[in-house]
């Protein structure tokens, strides 16, 4: 928290050193082509569905934050860290559910270009001529993508434990967590501790129990007819997997972003090799 705090009210206006993003776009990966605008107007903006924090004093002048979750997260991941950045930065803060998550609306599409046209959307409707960004894991690919293609409409962005570089093996494990999650067994007539405790043993096999109890926050139960769903569009997230490999593709050409921008990341993070 207080790194995050730090970064938002400590950064200069303009970078005077070289960052991080300025690097890789040196050798093809974190620059985004202006030949992808045009998808832009091919993949519809979604409504994001979100919370906004103000603090005590809000500061006007200061520009707002926006603040995004990563693959199978929600704008509530942020909710706690989102309310206390309002109160110490004085800036309005803004929490997302990006598109197939929490409570945002389900489409057939998931790439970051997507979520970048979205974010573009959500802005306008703020009328917001400046933001702050900040993304963990999928929601940093995002920031940058957006940052990248938009630099206008960013003040400084920060991304949380990602890198544009592709990992290898990630996609494999979550090709299993998605097929876990649609091979689960949920009868309308179980109860909601019930459906959980079945998700967890047959999640439990596959990944982790503090990954299980994460994936569980999607599980949900509709009030008038038993049914169990997920929150986060499975289908399309499992089938959009292989997509992910080609943000290198999505951010290949656009000049670099020259902003204040920081990365985040525990010591010992896979993310950030």
């Amino acid at each position: 928290m207080q790194l995050l705090n730090e970064t938002l009210r400590c950064l200069p206006k303009s970078g005077a050193t070289k960052s991080y993003i300025q690097c890789l776009a040196s050798v093809g990966w974190a620059a985004v082509g202006y030949q992808h605008h045009r998808h832009y107007a091919s993949i519809p903006a979604i409504a994001m569905s979100h919370e906004q924090f103000d603090g005590p004093t809000p500061d006007a002048s200061r520009s707002p934050l926006i603040t995004m979750h990563g693959l199978f997260g929600s704008k509530q991941n942020w909710r706690s860290i989102s309310r206390a950045l309002a109160k110490q930065t004085n800036r309005r803060v803004y929490t997302v559910d990006l598109r197939n998550h929490g409570d945002s609306p389900h489409t057939d599409t998931h790439n970051s270009i997507g979520m970048t046209a979205d974010l573009v959307a959500f802005t306008q409707a703020k009328s917001l001529s400046q933001t702050c960004v900040m993304g963990h894991s999928m929601g940093g690919r995002s920031a940058m993508h957006f940052t990248l293609s938009h630099p206008d409409l960013v003040e400084r962005l920060i991304v949380v434990d990602i890198s544009p570089v592709y990992i290898p093996g990630t996609i494999e494990d979550m090709t299993g967590i998605f097929k876990a999650m649609l091979q689960i067994d949920m009868p309308p007539d179980m109860s909601l501790s019930q459906g959980r405790q079945a998700a967890k043993e047959k999640l439990g096999e596959t990944v982790d129990r503090s990954s299980v109890d994460f994936i569980l926050l999607n599980l949900r139960k509709r009030p008038k007819t038993g049914e169990f769903y997920w929150a986060c569009n499975v289908n399309v997230l499992l089938n959009s997997l292989p997509g992910f490999t080609r943000y290198g593709e999505h951010i290949a050409n656009l000049p670099p972003y020259t902003g204040p921008t920081t990365f985040i990341c525990g010591t010992r993070s896979p993310y950030m090799e």
